[in-house]
């Protein structure tokens, strides 16, 4: 076992559930990823891309299961949307959904999945500023993935060609301001439970 392995910290997963069992996890990886297919629902419908819920379920979900789990949970929400699960925005889902504009920013959450999960396993989560910087660097991913992706699809599927400043009118901007409310109540929602897990330790003593 390696000195990085060693120091790597329980999650919230593993304190809620106790020592970790294959079946714990595959049960941890698929609710995370009902999670996120419950909050593509919660949709404002713009074009190209509408503004969901979705990511703030990334974000939670890959803090509470931490990497491993966490980018496995976006794998098979990404996966099984892809096979038909209609858990996508809207309750969409199948093959031809990888042609939508929006899917680069599926394939976003698995890499802020795996990467709100690494630092959490490293205690990002547990403190103000450094879960504050976990959650903010999360948020960006599916962004420097999803732009790009939608670029790509209007351009060379849609004959649709943008400019810079276009690209980013359509796929960043207007989602600035939800992104950071969306960060902040992943970091309430994390920090929230880790006080609350602690508080109660505490009185158990």
């Amino acid at each position: 076992m390696s000195a990085t392995t060693r120091t790597l910290a329980p999650v919230l997963a593993d304190r809620l559930v106790g020592s970790a069992t294959i079946a714990k996890d595959v049960a941890l990886v698929l609710t995370g990823a009902a999670v996120v297919g419950a909050l593509a629902q919660v949709s404002v419908p713009m074009w190209p891309v509408s503004i969901t819920g979705q990511t703030l379920g990334v974000l939670v979900v890959g803090a509470t299961l931490g990497a491993r789990r966490g980018a496995l949970s976006m794998l098979s929400y990404m996966g099984l949307g892809l096979a038909g699960v209609p858990w996508f925005a809207d309750f969409t889902g199948g093959p031809h959904t990888i042609l939508k504009p929006s899917f680069g920013f599926i394939v976003g959450f698995v890499a802020a999945a795996w990467v709100i999960g690494a630092l959490a396993e490293r205690r990002w989560d547990r403190s103000t500023w450094t879960s504050l910087a976990a959650f903010g660097i999360a948020t960006a991913i599916p962004f420097a993935v999803g732009v790009p992706w939608m670029w790509a699809i209007l351009h060379f599927l849609m004959g649709r060609t943008m400019g810079l400043a276009a690209t980013l009118q359509a796929g960043l901007v207007p989602f600035i301001p939800g992104g950071v409310i969306k960060g902040l109540l992943g970091f309430a929602i994390v920090t929230g439970a880790w006080r609350l897990l602690d508080g109660m330790g505490r009185r158990s003593l």
